[in-house]
């Protein structure tokens, strides 16, 4: 099987391959000569190790990820996928092993590594995985739900509307879909709302996959293999849009230590033993640090310890 590169006058990457696995391996290599620097910050990200190079500034989020266990949930998750799926955990695994074969030399073009001194990481199976939830977590619910908390501890629950972001009166989403009737050309338009800051890079790469399979023109995401939010196939277009959706539940939960660990009161009044780890997250050009993880029937904690109030997510 063989793969090939292609890039028009913008320097969008047109890729071609004899199969989806193929495909999503030279995927990969591409994305990894282009957005080296991207991948590498989204893997430390996901694995809460980007202080390590970012500095004292990025402690917060390398300690709420390993609170949440993102890089433990996307292996997990590749496990499942491997047993459930094990065409799709192929294409992922491709994917990365393009990754991988680009890595150094899509490292060397990019001067943040030399300024850093980062020496670029060897991608895992799971990876993807991890990227994806990296990116996604704090579009969920559970910010909006502990700023709720905290506007009724100090303000009032009267007040919760006043700052409120995700409800249908301070919100909105915005996905079209125009028939031919209704434009000039007569052709449908469809049209979404993603709700993405503006970045450099952008969270967002231009790519046309082209394979026996399928031919797909879009915008993939750097780290995770094919066209998720935006692509058309010339006939078929999809889009999306973040519309707030509630998918996260978040617990108090009331937790203890004893001399053989920490435990949580459940809901029938019965105190469980959690699940305990303590991990070490290093900053650049200071002392390593602990985190103490603690998860229950709930989920992981991400806020609090035994010592208050922990909140967890599930």
């Amino acid at each position: 099987m063989t793969g090939e590169i292609f890039r028009d006058a913008w320097g969008i990457p047109h890729l071609r391959a004899d199969g989806a696995s193929e495909l999503a391996r030279v995927q990969g290599r591409v994305t990894a000569l282009d957005r080296a620097w991207q991948l590498e910050v989204e893997r430390h990200r996901s694995q809460g190790t980007s202080a390590s190079f970012l500095g004292a500034e990025a402690l917060p989020w390398d300690r709420f990820v390993r609170r949440a266990r993102l890089d433990d949930t996307a292996r997990r998750c590749f496990a499942e996928l491997e047993g459930r799926d094990p065409e799709t955990a192929a294409w992922v695994r491709a994917y990365v092993d393009g990754v991988n074969e680009g890595l150094a030399e899509g490292a060397r073009r990019t001067p943040e590594f030399a300024r850093t001194g980062l020496v670029p990481g060897r991608w895992e199976p799971w990876t993807p995985l991890g990227v994806w939830l990296g990116v996604h977590i704090l579009f969920a619910g559970f910010p909006a739900k502990l700023w709720r908390e905290q506007v009724v501890r100090h303000l009032g629950a009267d007040a919760v509307g006043l700052f409120a972001t995700d409800g249908p009166g301070t919100s909105g989403s915005n996905g079209w879909l125009v028939s031919g009737e209704r434009t000039v050309t007569g052709h449908a338009i469809i049209a979404g709302d993603p709700h993405r800051f503006i970045e450099e890079p952008g969270v967002y790469q231009q790519i046309h996959l082209s394979c026996p399979e399928f031919d797909v023109v879009g915008l993939a995401v750097p780290g995770i293999p094919g066209i998720a939010h935006f692509g058309h196939t010339g006939t078929v277009a999809w889009a999306i849009t973040n519309a707030m959706a509630d998918y996260q539940d978040l617990y108090r939960e009331q937790l203890r230590r004893t001399g053989a660990g920490v435990e949580a009161l459940g809901p029938d009044g019965v105190w469980r033993r959690a699940v305990r780890h303590i991990e070490v997250v290093e900053g650049a050009g200071g002392e390593p640090g602990g985190v103490e993880g603690i998860e229950t029937e709930g989920g992981p904690g991400i806020i609090g310890g035994p010592e208050g109030v922990e909140s967890g997510v599930a």
